[in-house]
């Protein structure tokens, strides 16, 4: 991918949305960063542009608004040819049903389901200008079995995978190749570094750096490959994970989170 063509990549102010934008302009792809007012976005282009020659372009929103989510892409995909989508925005948390607001609830459906099928659809048009491009979207370890105290997290990356790779086949012979990752756990930030450790061992295993993490994934999606684990020990443990019933799976993993819950965001 060279030229005027053009990734759009969501959640790209920080963590491994940031990381794909760095990864991408390395290869001499232009980008579009969509992310929340305030996150710093705009410096990130600026840097981009600096250092890879490269046009970046920032558009902060809030994905969660559908009625200017659909404007915003609409214009962006006229103004713009773009070749690769990057769904990787998302939200999570640990905590009891009972003491995660519904606001919360809401959030995450929205911008882990809502948007990214809202800008999948609006831009598969555009994609299909191109002899071949590419979307890839961000699931999660968590999209592999239900998960107690995560209860809606787990089940919105389970939509992403069932939604990707249902996407993949209706889309086969059309050029656009649609690959989805499931990494596993990612210190992004002080407050998940905190809930990977209060699980000891076991939230430590497949803890990938997220430039390692963006480094294979998009090597894996212009692969064109349809799934990507990222990390020996991920694959290991979803192979492991896939021969226990779920009963006991699902109990082993939820005892596991419960241990994250008193570093919970819940408002």
């Amino acid at each position: 991918m060279t030229g005027r063509n053009y990734v759009l990549i969501t959640g790209a102010s920080s963590g491994l949305g940031r990381e794909f934008a760095i990864k991408c302009a390395q290869r001499g792809m232009n980008v579009l960063l969509f992310a929340l007012p305030g996150g710093n976005t705009q410096s990130l282009a600026h840097e981009l542009r600096l250092a890879f020659g490269v046009d970046a372009q920032a558009i902060e929103l809030d994905m969660t608004d559908s009625a200017e989510l659909i404007s915003t892409v609409n214009t962006i995909a006229e103004r713009y040819p773009i070749q690769f989508l990057i769904n990787n925005a998302g939200v999570g948390g640990t905590s009891s049903i009972l003491q995660t607001s519904w606001e919360r609830i809401d959030n995450i459906i929205q911008l882990n389901v809502r948007s990214t099928t809202l800008i999948t659809r609006i831009l598969i048009p555009h994609l299909m200008k191109h002899a071949q491009s590419y979307i890839m979207n961000i699931s999660s370890m968590a999209a592999f079995s239900p998960i107690a105290y995560k209860t809606v997290y787990p089940a919105s990356k389970a939509f992403i995978s069932s939604f990707s790779l249902s996407l993949r086949e209706e889309l086969a012979g059309t050029g656009v190749s649609v690959s989805v990752v499931y990494p596993g756990p990612i210190m992004t930030n002080s407050y998940t570094a905190r809930r990977i450790i209060a699980q000891g061992l076991k939230g430590k295993m497949g803890l990938l750096p997220t430039s390692s993490i963006a480094a294979i994934a998009l090597a894996g999606t212009l692969g064109r490959q349809p799934t990507i684990v990222p990390g020996f020990m991920n694959k290991l443990n979803h192979l492991l994970m896939a021969l226990l019933p779920g009963t006991w799976r699902l109990k082993i993993i939820s005892r596991a989170v419960k241990k994250e819950i008193s570093f919970s965001v819940t408002a």
